[in-house]
């Protein structure tokens, strides 16, 4: 990873060469929480008017842009941004249970963590709440793989994240 003399007011941090070249704001949608064990980290979105269908309930294929999004938060706070690694992580399998419908401007607080890393893959755990109620909206199970661009085959995921993952998430994901 090359890093800049510059760092981040917030952190102190290095960035990246790239995220200074694209002058990315250092703003996080997500935060630490202890607040659904064994989740350690969670982001926050609004139910928009064009997630929801003429009930006003929000379509289930909404739910995987919250889930994705809380993924993207999740490496964000770890620094472990897409465009700092070689290669992708590639969507395998996804497992989506709905357990009570969200509405238009429902507050949603989505928890993450990574639950297992094996060799080429990752799995991650998803829950979603109602912030006003704490009402258990939705739960999924998402594995990707990590995959050579070039070669477009499995490959193993980098120490680094794996590092990472393992600092902040502790005994709680299998290895």
């Amino acid at each position: 990873m090359k890093t800049s003399a510059v760092s981040s007011p917030r952190t102190r941090a290095p960035l990246t060469a790239r995220r200074l070249a694209c002058r990315v704001m250092e703003l996080e949608l997500g935060r630490v929480t202890d607040r659904k064990p064994p989740f350690k980290f969670s982001s926050l979105t609004r139910v928009g008017f064009s997630d929801t269908d003429a009930q006003g309930i929000v379509y289930y294929g909404r739910y995987f842009p919250y889930f994705d999004v809380a993924r993207v938060e999740y490496f964000r706070h770890l620094h472990l941004l897409y465009a700092d690694f070689e290669g992708d992580l590639v969507l395998r399998a996804l497992n989506i249970e709905y357990h009570a419908p969200a509405r238009f401007d429902d507050l949603l607080e989505v928890f993450i963590r990574v639950e297992r890393i094996g060799r080429t893959s990752m799995t991650f755990e998803k829950q979603a709440y109602r912030v006003d109620d704490d009402l258990f909206l939705a739960e999924a199970h998402q594995t990707v793989v990590h995959v050579d661009l070039e070669d477009r085959k499995a490959c193993p995921i980098p120490d680094p994240i794996r590092a990472g993952i393992r600092e902040f998430e502790g005994d709680d994901v299998e290895l």
